[in-house]
């Protein structure tokens, strides 16, 4: 919690209540299915939740954003994104039901009213939605072709619409596969975070 308000000192207490519930409820559900690396737990603030909270310091959701999270997994980085933007919209999706069961479990014993969980591959999925974020569930080329269709290529916030993706090491070849219409960037999270352990990691921002 500590990197949290180091990194957040302006945080409503509400919030910071919903982030230090956080660590108690994930040590009882991991304890029971394997939601996140067993060997994470004792770095769950670092690695998983200032991880997903990247994305809050790349970018500010106006009230009404509409946000899908693909592979949600244990609930990143959707559950941070859910806490830290009440005013928008949540969907966290997986292919796998006990997790997604779980994460259901999670953003009911939060209260989190903004964000929902469903047991679905994206491609099934209708619909679209301003930003599509995501850590790391397959490569950026595959994934930019199960997504493509499902953002608004316009929005009402201070960054573009689209992809936002979370992955560590060299993705050059990644996005060199990408196709030409599409304009990725690059940022380094050491540049906002600065523990050891986010230096390889980067965010991208496809539109």
């Amino acid at each position: 919690m500590d990197l949290i308000r180091k990194y957040f000192p302006t945080l409503e207490d509400t919030k910071l209540q919903q982030f230090e519930a956080l660590l108690p409820l994930y040590t009882e559900w991991n304890a029971r299915i394997n939601l996140v690396s067993r060997k994470d737990m004792e770095h769950f603030y670092e690695r998983h939740v200032l991880h997903s909270l990247a994305i809050a310091r790349f970018v500010q959701f106006v009230p009404g954003t509409s946000v899908l999270d693909v592979g949600t997994g244990g609930g990143f980085p959707g559950i941070p994104l859910a806490i830290m933007f009440p005013d928008s919209e949540f969907l966290l999706i997986d292919s796998i039901g006990k997790k997604i069961k779980v994460v259901n479990e999670v953003i009911a014993q939060l209260n989190l009213p903004n964000a929902k969980a469903h047991q679905t591959r994206v491609e099934q999925l209708q619909g679209r939605f301003d930003f599509i974020v995501s850590r790391a569930v397959t490569t950026l080329p595959e994934f930019y072709g199960w997504v493509s269709a499902k953002y608004f290529r316009s929005g009402r916030n201070n960054k573009a619409n689209g992809i936002i993706y979370l992955k560590g090491g060299d993705v050059k070849d990644e996005i060199s596969q990408l196709p030409r219409k599409c304009i990725a960037n690059t940022y380094e999270i050491r540049k906002w975070f600065d523990e050891p352990w986010f230096e390889t990691k980067l965010l991208i921002h496809i539109y």
